[in-house]
């Protein structure tokens, strides 16, 4: 079927969705939406000639010219009724136990079409960030109503009026936008209310609070019961980067904050936005530990965390300061794992574009997660990388760099470089070794997304686990006590030495990366200034890129 997906940004469900249309044998296409230009919108629309137009991600009205043409379905993160610009926001901010996501007709009034499918989901008894949710169990669900829609439409079926559905989840209708104000921080409240109105605001429009009579958006939230004998709103402890908070009841950390004076600064670490200095250490709560190890006989695992993926210099040395620890243990095999909602990335190009000086910072911090790589790759134990989230760039070669790499099926990697930059993280032996020289070759000159389905195909990750967190994880520790037997232990180990003997000592790798680098740090000569803003600010592309057009 040729297909075409009608979107504001190809962020991850639209490539999630992309990669498994096209795996599925479907002529797919993306278009940008522009905001304010139906006619080249519609003029762009008619030229492809769709059979289907599929809007995953897409946030303003399609033309009448479209819907009345083209059949096309939104889809929705909100359950059969639920209609507005901000459901995540209220399923989170309400506590909802049960939400979902429709595909849903586009028709004049938004989010009112008939339904072609619906998929509910539990919600997190902890709530988490919306950006964790979305890329969670919403993706999950809309990628169950994207296959039923593209079975109904193949097969001639047609869409039925919502009324017509059983309503899954109580209480739904029109909901309100939701802006900055609404999320604005009591102290006074709980610390797991501040928590939960600090996770529906994640990544837009941020959670608003006055610290010390500062306003600052709040991010990365946790919780501890302990109670502090300060004033709520007062900052009572720092660990590493995150700052702890006093409240009504009990203690929030956060590990993430921005200015909010005109406009909102920068999301940085916690402790680099928040006054400090009269606070005393206190240990964070582990759901923000940057690293946590964990032994279990002849196999360690060490997990490692960073908000939304992006890990900066002085994250990336202690990372690597905790995997060279674990090192130490007289374990046989190693883990290296994400967690359920982020990966890797590669570089923070958010706390490079605040830097007094970028290029300095950029330069820091891609030495940084060299050394990350450089652990991984030379360690004595057998590694195994584990892909539990969505990856991209330096955080896809990183994962590389481990003897064996496997990843949870629904993984979206991006192996390869669009900021402007060459790339490094061992990226020229980690992927050729893999997939051979001209894969890599193809795969680093596409710059397209794939899945983990199709990496493994490609023999770029050895193994597919499943998609469920829980399952993966029980998958993933079979997997390395496997490895751990002695029977599969010495072919493994044979296999890395093969894999070894056939490269060059990491450090030529290393120095020809840099050596690239320095010129597209320094001298800019790839755009990576401008680039790189531009994607901190996010701004609205010109143009849908040749590369995901039909």
């Amino acid at each position: 079927m040729r297909i075409l997906l009608l979107v504001s940004a190809f962020n991850g469900l639209t490539q999630r969705v992309w990669c498994d249309l096209k795996e599925g044998g479907h002529d797919v296409g993306v278009v940008l939406a522009p905001v304010h230009d139906d006619s080249s919108l519609v003029a762009a629309v008619e030229e492809i000639g769709p059979e289907l137009i599929l809007c995953p991600f897409l946030k303003h009205r399609v033309p009448e010219a479209i819907w009345d043409r083209y059949p096309t379905v939104v889809i929705h993160p909100g359950p059969v009724g639920d209609r507005g610009p901000s459901s995540l926001d209220h399923a989170t901010l309400d506590g909802r136990s049960r939400w979902g996501v429709t595909a849903l007709s586009a028709v004049e009034e938004m989010d009112a079409g008939p339904v072609w499918a619906t998929e509910t989901f539990p919600m997190p008894e902890v709530p988490i960030a919306k950006s964790a949710l979305y890329n969670g169990p919403v993706a999950d669900a809309a990628m169950a109503c994207v296959a039923e829609v593209v079975r109904m439409v193949a097969a001639g079926e047609a869409p039925k009026p919502a009324e017509e559905w059983p309503a899954e989840v109580e209480g739904t209708g029109e909901l309100p936008l939701l802006r900055r104000s609404a999320f604005e921080i009591d102290w006074s409240a709980p610390a797991t209310e501040i928590a939960r109105r600090i996770a529906a605001a994640d990544g837009a429009p941020g959670a608003p609070a006055i610290v010390d009579g500062k306003t600052y958006c709040l991010f990365d939230p946790a919780t501890t019961p302990d109670q502090q004998d300060a004033e709520p709103g007062t900052v009572v402890g720092v660990d590493t980067d995150a700052v702890a908070i006093a409240t009504g009841e009990g203690t929030l950390w956060v590990g993430y904050a921005a200015t909010l004076e005109k406009k909102r600064g920068p999301k940085l670490p916690a402790a680099w936005v928040l006054d400090t200095r009269h606070a005393s250490y206190r240990a964070m709560p582990e759901a923000l530990a940057e690293t946590t190890y964990e032994r279990d006989g002849d196999v360690g695992y060490l997990t490692l965390r960073s908000y939304s993926g992006a890990m900066y210099t002085q994250q990336c040395r202690r990372m690597t300061d905790a995997v060279r620890k674990a090192l130490i243990e007289d374990t046989r095999v190693l883990v290296v794992r994400g967690t359920e909602h982020a990966f890797s990335n590669g570089i923070h190009l958010g706390v490079i574009e605040a830097a007094q000086d970028p290029a300095a910072e950029a330069w820091d911090n891609i030495r940084a997660i060299d050394e990350l790589c450089v652990a991984i790759a030379e360690a004595e134990q057998l590694t195994i990388a584990a892909f539990t989230a969505n990856a991209g760039a330096g955080g896809v070669m990183a994962g590389l760099c481990a003897d064996i790499t496997v990843a949870r099926a629904g993984v979206v990697l991006n192996p390869y470089y669009d900021m402007g930059i060459f790339g490094s993280e061992l990226h020229t032996w980690g992927l050729p070794s893999r997939v051979g020289p001209e894969k890599a070759d193809e795969l680093l000159g596409a710059k397209l997304p794939i899945s983990a389905a199709e990496a493994a195909r490609i023999e770029m990750v050895s193994e597919l686990g499943p998609r469920d967190a829980a399952e993966f994880d029980g998958w993933l520790r079979d997997l390395a006590q496997g490895y751990a037997d002695p029977e599969a232990y010495v072919p493994a180990l044979a296999a890395r030495e093969s894999r070894r003997a056939c490269a060059m000592p990491m450090s030529y790798y290393q120095s020809i990366e840099l050596a690239e680098m320095a010129r597209d740090i320094f001298d800019d000569r790839h755009g990576f200034a401008a680039k790189r803003k531009a994607f901190v600010t996010k701004a609205a592309p010109s143009e849908t890129p040749a590369k995901i057009r039909f």
